[in-house]
């Protein structure tokens, strides 16, 4: 290799190496509390279920079970709970389980309410535990309640500001199928969109 082509490999592999090094996103892990998550107007974020899901927890603890509105089929027991359908009415492909499983888990802390694995909405969480359930069948095979909801998107725009709000909705209905607690959260987001560019 004459001298010419070795200094333009060399340069080459320089420029190579700097355009990778800043093409390269910087990561690093944040809290789930902390107030630097990113917040986008157009999605749901992690934070907005997390919102969503104490606030509908703290209404649920208050209004029912600290109220001594709870009832159990089997005197002594924890309330037994199914969950229904969460209907997502929002233009985005979202998991529902990112609100129901957090009020799940505050609910089953309590020692009050047990959720059911083996009797959902469209099929049991557990397939195994149902098939187990269904060899064996407890003597508790009813939920004593059912919890359902609906996530609902609302947007507007004004000149460059956009703004969407999504609404958390649910209902808890005995096993007559009485509503006996309903909870509404909205969440607000507004952003602006830039005047040049995408």
């Amino acid at each position: 290799m004459r001298k010419s082509e070795i200094v333009l490999v060399v340069i080459s592999l320089i420029i190579g190496g700097a355009f990778i090094s800043g093409c390269a996103t910087r990561a690093k892990y944040v809290s789930p509390d902390s107030g630097r998550l990113i917040v986008t107007v157009e999605d749901v974020n992690i934070q907005d279920f997390q919102q969503a899901a104490d606030a509908m927890i703290a209404s649920l603890i208050k209004n029912f079970i600290d109220a001594g509105r709870l009832r159990s089929s089997v005197e002594g027991e924890p309330a037994l709970l199914a969950i229904s359908r969460i209907q997502n009415n929002t233009g985005q492909q979202i998991d529902t389980d990112l609100l129901v499983k957090k009020i799940r888990i505050a609910l089953n802390r309590t020692g009050k309410v047990l959720t059911m694995t083996t009797y959902a909405y469209g099929g049991p969480e557990d397939p195994l535990a149902a098939e187990q359930a269904y060899i064996s069948p407890a003597r508790r095979a009813r939920p004593d309640y059912t919890l359902s909801g609906k996530i609902i998107e609302s947007t507007a725009r004004a000149g460059r500001v956009r703004q969407a709000a999504y609404v958390f909705q649910l209902t808890l209905s005995d096993a007559n199928g009485v509503a006996v607690w309903e909870e509404e959260t909205t969440i607000v987001k507004q952003g602006t969109k830039p005047a040049i560019g995408f």
